[in-house]
């Protein structure tokens, strides 16, 4: 894991009440009611959970990422698609895990350079970055 040598953005949000709560970013545009899936023993409802949230990050990301690759390369491409399928389970320990499945479309070119494409951007992505090396967490406790 590399040290950030310059911030470039910090994204805000506050959760109250975990899972069935609420989540509201720093400049209020995010702001959604939480709840957890029927698969994991919750009511369900109208109302999004982490998985969700980490899917859309993740997928947007990459997207991102997948544009620059594909600036950097000096390819003209129909569009990008970027489905992200992010999964909580457990390990053989029982403890909490995610995995992450990403499912990209790159139309306009053919299936190898596209595999090239996709293979760039998961090096560029600073998402795909974390699932491979970690991220610096500072935990602090507050009033």
């Amino acid at each position: 894991m590399g040290n950030m040598e310059k911030k470039l953005y910090t994204g805000i949000a506050t959760v109250e009440g975990g899972r069935d709560g609420k989540a509201v970013s720093s400049d209020g545009v995010l702001n959604l009611d939480l709840k957890v899936p029927k698969e994991l023993g919750g009511a369900g409802g109208h109302g999004t959970n982490p998985e969700q949230l980490f899917a859309a990050g993740y997928a947007a990301c990459f997207d991102g990422a997948l544009n620059v690759a594909i600036r950097m390369k000096k390819i003209k491409v129909e569009g990008t698609k970027v489905t992200a399928n992010v999964t909580i389970g457990k390990d053989a320990n029982d403890a909490f895990m995610l995995t992450a499945k990403l499912d990209v479309s790159v139309s306009g070119v053919d299936a190898d350079v596209a595999e090239q494409l996709v293979a760039d951007a998961h090096q560029i992505c600073p998402y795909s970055r974390l699932t491979r090396e970690g991220m610096a967490v500072e935990l602090n406790v507050v009033d």
